[in-house]
């Protein structure tokens, strides 16, 4: 149905649900295409410096020699006025690297490890999502190239097997002109690293709602709730994986086999909300965000004990002038954490959280070593005494990036401050600082058979791990398959 309106002479049209798909079948090509590529890294001290390595879905090693080889095929989605589309993709990675002695990260100690970067499928019926397979659960709406990375999903671990289903991007509201958008889903994913529990699982569901649609400003809230659970506890055995401890999980009530679960709620729960306001105009766009952080009970965000805690931003992005397209600046704070104490003297404060860690699930909340979430709560793949879990969850970090296009030279820049406090909650002491910064251009040459050549420059200069500097190389190729 389609409804419309003069304005001092013009004709304006207006969808009562304008989803932008079409009754006709849209015009453009599938095209199904490869990608291949090969990079080295080579950096000065005992690991990888911290940007080169991390925020890169752990596609590059910590060691501080490593080499990849990359291979795969793909095909992007490209009928969004259509009622159905999908895309594939399947990527390969070989990799060699030299071993970090007395590493607690297994693959760190040996030469050579292959592993899927994606191997995924997903399908859009009208407004609807289906995913399955290896693919980055990346759900926030910030700049992806130049933030630090969200409190759950950061795009710092390696992939996780999942299934998600859902609403992946904000779709109008029926009958409200495009003025209410929503989104959401539900997702299960595997566990598939067995660091300490085996065959445990992560539940993720996300909710979001964004008023404003073609006005000049709007504002959008997210909720998103994550717990690990089930497996095989090398403790406490079984902890519950049925349908019913699913259904606990969900809701994030108590059950399982343990007292632990059946006293609080059953499995490793986490959760954030972020509320953003972003203003846009012909060819640019600036937006502000809160991002906060709870692992305890829900409360909505600008409540609760832990208000201190989250990621502040803002974020500028233009399409006018290409020499520097996006901008951002970020401020996160971990040190509150609710309090310090979490019981004394008989009494339940619920404080002392200890960010991406839990007395069952040992190893937190990381995935092959690596944090799921913002990659300054230093992951277990750093820690020299062997020990699996977080010993750094408490820090306060500036954070600046941008990037941009200078005659085809894409470059990229980030830099952050961290002042790391460790664990403990009472104690305001400075333990260690890191500068870290990255530099990265890429430029494709269509002399040299269309290859793209890629350098990143990255350093570490500070008391967390010392003053390093790194360099990475990269060459790849992509080309066409076939289209149809």
């Amino acid at each position: 149905m389609l409804f419309c309106a003069s304005v001092q002479g013009r004709e304006l049209s207006w969808r009562w649900w304008p989803t932008g798909i079409r009754d006709s079948v849209s015009s453009g090509a599938d095209t199904l295409r490869w990608t291949a590529g090969v990079s080295a890294v080579a950096s000065s001290g005992r690991y990888a410096p911290f940007w080169l390595q991390n925020g890169t879905n752990g596609d590059v090693s910590s060691s501080p020699f490593s080499g990849n080889l990359t291979a795969g095929i793909y095909k992007e989605a490209v009928h969004p006025e259509r009622w159905w589309d999908y895309d594939f993709a399947v990527q390969a990675t070989g990799r060699v690297q030299s071993p970090i002695p007395n590493a607690a990260f297994k693959p760190q100690q040996g030469y050579g490890t292959g592993y899927f970067n994606l191997l995924y499928a997903h399908v859009r019926l009208y407004i609807f999502d289906i995913t399955a397979g290896i693919k980055p659960m990346i759900y926030e709406t910030q700049d992806t190239a130049l933030t630090m990375g969200s409190l759950i999903f950061s795009g710092n671990s390696q992939p996780l097997p999942h299934i998600t289903v859902g609403i992946d991007r904000y779709c109008p509201f029926p009958g409200l002109f495009g003025y209410l958008e929503i989104k959401g889903g539900l997702t299960h994913a595997w566990m598939a690293d067995d660091v300490y529990m085996r065959h445990s699982y992560i539940h993720h569901k996300f909710a979001g709602v964004r008023i404003g649609g073609r006005l000049p400003v709007n504002i959008s809230y997210e909720f998103h709730h994550a717990a690990q659970w089930g497996g095989i506890s090398p403790v406490w055995g079984d902890i519950g994986s049925d349908w019913r401890s699913f259904l606990n999980v969900m809701m994030a009530r108590a059950g399982g086999n343990m007292r632990n679960d059946q006293a609080n709620a059953q499995g490793n729960h986490v959760g954030s909300q972020q509320l953003m306001l972003t203003g846009k105009g012909k060819g640019w766009e600036v937006s502000a965000y809160w991002q906060n952080f709870f692992e305890d009970n829900f409360s909505l965000i600008g409540k609760g004990q832990n208000i201190a805690d989250g990621l502040w931003g803002i974020s500028l992005k233009q399409s006018r002038w290409p020499f520097i397209q996006g901008v951002t600046y970020e401020f996160l704070n971990t040190t509150d954490q609710s309090g310090p104490w979490h019981d004394r003297d008989g009494l339940c404060y619920a404080g002392n959280d200890s960010y991406y860690r839990n007395s069952v699930f040992l190893n937190g909340w990381n995935y092959f070593y690596r944090s799921m979430g913002t990659p300054f709560i230093t992951s277990p793949l750093y820690n020299e005494d062997g020990t699996i879990y977080t010993l750094n969850s408490r820090v306060r970090v500036h954070h600046f990036g941008v990037r941009g296009d200078i005659y085809g030279f894409r470059y990229r820049l980030k830099t952050s401050y961290a002042r790391n406090y460790g664990n403990d909650n009472s104690s305001r002491q400075v333990l260690s600082t890191n500068t870290a910064v990255l530099l990265e251009v890429s430029k494709q040459v269509p002399q040299a058979w269309g290859l793209e050549f890629g350098l990143r420059l990255a350093g570490d200069f500070g008391t967390q791990w010392g003053n390093t500097f790194g360099a990475q190389l990269t060459i790849a190729k992509r080309g066409i398959i076939t289209s149809w």
